[in-house]
């Protein structure tokens, strides 16, 4: 690759924040308050050594807490600041600050069921195509940001697996539990120019995630109840 080449190749890693502190099992949602566990926490300097020889030149993260505390390491380790960017932000949920689990939670109750009669909308928040927009917004602003370098951005598993389907020609629709985009995760977009011409996905982090939150893993009672984080 000549040197003209390589300055136009630029790097996006898309990453989602570690473990959250969430006792109640809630769907945190866009609620403020909720911070990394001290899991998640580990699953941050994790993913901090393991970039720390990358030429990352721009770290990014979502307004919320465990988004922003995720990308500390990160930022650290480059000796850089955390730019803010709000089209990161976790998607609108109807169910925000409800638990949501296997026979218990929201869907117990009559009132709500109207919320899930569209799931290809989706009905109970922001629809998929907004989602796109926005996070495509936020994934070239830094490429541009990063150009012929690389970025991180810190995000929320919905938005990532939800614009990862669509660079990838997938239907938005899904199954929640089918997405691969486990704590601590990158997702990796790489850029030619302007033109995205590969997606990566690695699990740096992966030893220190609970196994029924890996991607793929079937729901256990009492656990992992808030998904899509």
């Amino acid at each position: 690759m000549s040197a003209p080449e390589k300055d136009d190749v630029t790097v996006v890693h898309l990453m989602r924040h570690g473990e959250v502190e969430n006792p109640d099992g809630v769907l945190y949602g866009r609620l403020a308050g909720y911070h990394l566990s001290e899991l998640g926490r580990r699953m941050a300097d994790r993913v901090g050594e393991h970039l720390a020889p990358r030429d990352i030149t721009h770290v990014v993260a979502s307004p919320l807490e465990r988004a922003q505390e995720t990308a500390e390491p990160i930022a650290k380790a480059h000796g850089l600041d955390i730019a803010t960017d709000e089209r990161l932000i976790e998607a609108e949920n109807v169910f925000q600050g409800k638990t949501f689990g296997i026979g218990d939670g929201a869907l117990r109750r009559p009132a709500n069921w109207k919320h899930v009669v569209n799931p290809f909308k989706p009905s109970w928040g922001e629809p998929y195509v907004e989602q796109v927009i926005r996070m495509m917004g936020a994934l070239n602003a830094a490429k541009d940001a990063a150009r012929g370098h690389e970025a991180v951005l810190v995000s929320h598993q919905l938005p990532i697996w939800i614009v990862r389907s669509y660079v990838e020609k997938r239907r938005l629709w899904h199954d929640p539990r089918k997405r691969q985009c486990t704590l601590a995760s990158l997702t990796t977009f790489t850029y030619r120019g302007d033109r995205i011409v590969s997606v990566g996905y690695s699990e740096p982090a992966r030893d220190l995630v609970p196994a029924h939150l890996l991607a793929g893993a079937k729901p256990v009672k009492g656990k992992g109840k808030a998904f899509g984080a």
